[in-house]
């Protein structure tokens, strides 16, 4: 029998181009109603960069380059969900962003980080703040 009480891994990628990140409004998981970036789960034996490939691919069919580390999070916001979060960035490479789950988020779009949509999914909160003071760690006490 599994121990559904484990953390999970969760992998999130902020895609630039021309200097703004894409965003779809979630569904139908925690966060809904939340903007995030294309993300999901790590599969077993799965590189963080395959991860993030296919998550991207799957979720809006646009091709990332230049993927690199960006912070790990150990995130309860969600709770009873616990994540291990890894964050990457990653720069667009082709594709227009369409939406090819409709079940998981809605109209993708390009944002400007100074004027982001409102709410943020707490991850992508960590990921423009990381952004911005180049923080690269955060656990449980540092998250609201």
């Amino acid at each position: 029998m599994e121990n559904t009480n484990r953390p999970k891994v969760g992998i999130g990628v902020m895609i630039f181009k021309d200097g703004k990140i894409l965003l779809a409004l979630r569904r139908g998981a925690h966060g809904a109603g939340e903007y995030a970036f294309p993300g999901g789960h790590l599969e077993y034996m799965e590189s963080f960069e395959g991860c993030s490939r296919r998550e991207t691919r799957e979720e809006c069919g646009l091709e990332i380059e230049n993927i690199r580390f960006q912070f790990l999070a150990n995130v309860t916001h969600y709770a009873p969900k616990h994540y291990i979060h890894i964050a990457l960035i990653a720069d667009w490479k082709s594709g227009e962003p369409e939406v090819l789950e409709p079940d998981k988020s809605e109209s993708w779009g390009w944002y400007d980080l100074e004027h982001l949509p409102q709410p943020m999914f707490a991850f992508c909160t960590l990921s423009v703040q990381s952004y911005k003071t180049g923080q690269n760690y955060f656990d449980i006490m540092d998250i609201n």
